[in-house]
């Protein structure tokens, strides 16, 4: 019996010291790919921005490609400065989020901005570029972002040498931009809105409506359970639950991003880690603002509790709002709203009907017209 037992433990001790070398192993090799990823992520991460190229190769004679910061209120911020031609009109476009650069997605996409315009793709206060831990938490507002807006045109008119400069806004860049105008309009030629946002807690109101209806035709019990169990409502606004798995079921329900964005991992993550124009250590203050800061979350507060039909009723310069028929990131209905009531000197409204929330990377043919033929020329001839 004793030398049963001194066997078995034996095989015991023999068959322990062969799962931590197991074990042991696997860790090694995990640790391996991972440093070999982050070794190839930041080779491939030169930070340098890509130039424009002719037929041969050879960087257009009169084109722009800039990655540069500036001091905009009192903040070193950080923006891509791109055009095929220099000498184009000046446009700064406003991105989205909170706290999300758009740059990357406008890349992968499309440059029908650049062949028209010198664009500036600005990266908000706090956001990729321009993120550090310097900046005050309680500074990173929206009444502080407006003024950066303002701010960053500034920049753009004394440096290229202009009066007046376009301005964009895209989904949350389109309640900063709108507000830009309206408080300086003397800096602007025109406003262009991709997804225009108006009262944005009504607009995932009806998003949240929509996503039910539709799981219930399909009968998707699992999903309807999880959204029942996290209503909107006056008292609640935006539960945490709902927020979480928001983007996934309207990209699931081709109604988020794009129509064909299936997932925010494989359609902007993937693409930001993926993309040589910003270095890793840029990735990664971008991703660490974006979902660690508590000032997205209070930028969103003030988002949702802005009621832009009050706040915003008129502006004093041309506005030509964009948008997808299919977008319920931001309600098209309650844009048009908007927009009827929206004062200015001249407007163009412009649905898109194979669009979700980005007209401009989806059918970038109709956008194309709509620069040239429209905005360029002070006209809403193409509106609907």
């Amino acid at each position: 019996m004793r030398v049963d037992k001194k066997i078995n433990i034996l095989l015991i001790k023999r068959i322990m010291r062969s799962w931590v070398r197991i074990m042991l192993t696997m860790i090694s090799v995990f640790l391996i790919f991972i440093l070999t990823c982050l070794a190839l992520l930041t080779v491939h991460s030169t930070g340098k921005p890509k130039h424009f190229l002719d037929e041969n190769g050879k960087e257009l004679e009169r084109s722009i490609s800039e990655k540069i910061h500036v001091n905009v209120n009192g903040v070193e911020q950080g923006m891509f400065i791109k055009g095929m031609d220099k000498t184009k009109p000046i446009l700064l476009f406003v991105h989205g989020g909170p706290g999300m650069p758009d740059y990357v997605i406008s890349q992968e996409n499309t440059t029908v901005l650049e062949k028209y315009f010198t664009v500036c793709y600005w990266d908000q206060r706090g956001a990729g570029l321009s993120y550090s831990n310097d900046i005050p938490i309680d500074t990173i507002n929206t009444e502080q972002l407006v003024s950066d807006t303002i701010g960053a045109t500034n920049y753009l008119c004394n440096r290229f040498g202009q009066d007046k400069i376009y301005l964009m806004g895209y989904s949350w860049g389109s309640f900063l931009g709108i507000q830009a105008v309206a408080k300086a309009p003397e800096l602007y030629k025109a406003y262009i809105a991709m997804s225009q946002m108006s009262n944005q807690l009504e607009s995932e109101k009806l998003s949240y409506e929509y996503i039910v209806e539709q799981y219930k035709k399909v009968g998707n019990k699992s999903r309807l359970d999880k959204l029942e169990k996290s209503p909107i409502d006056e008292k609640t606004n935006l539960p945490t639950a709902y927020w979480s798995m928001r983007d996934d079921m309207m990209h699931s329900l081709g109604v988020g991003t794009t129509r064909n964005m299936k997932s925010v991992i494989t359609g902007i993550f993937l693409p930001v880690m993926e993309s040589s124009e910003y270095t890793l250590k840029e990735k990664i203050n971008l991703w660490r603002y974006k979902f660690t800061s508590p000032s997205i979350k209070n930028l969103q507060n003030e988002e949702y509790g802005t009621d832009l039909n009050e706040k915003v009723p008129k502006v004093e310069v041309p506005v030509y709002f964009c948008h997808g028929i299919y977008d319920h990131t931001i309600s098209y209905d309650l844009t048009k709203k908007y927009f009827n009531k929206l004062q200015a000197p001249m407007k163009g409204f412009y649905t898109f009907n194979e669009s979700a929330h980005s007209p401009m990377f989806e059918e970038p043919e109709k956008f194309s017209r709509i620069l040239e033929e429209d905005v360029l020329k002070g006209i809403n001839g193409l509106a609907d």
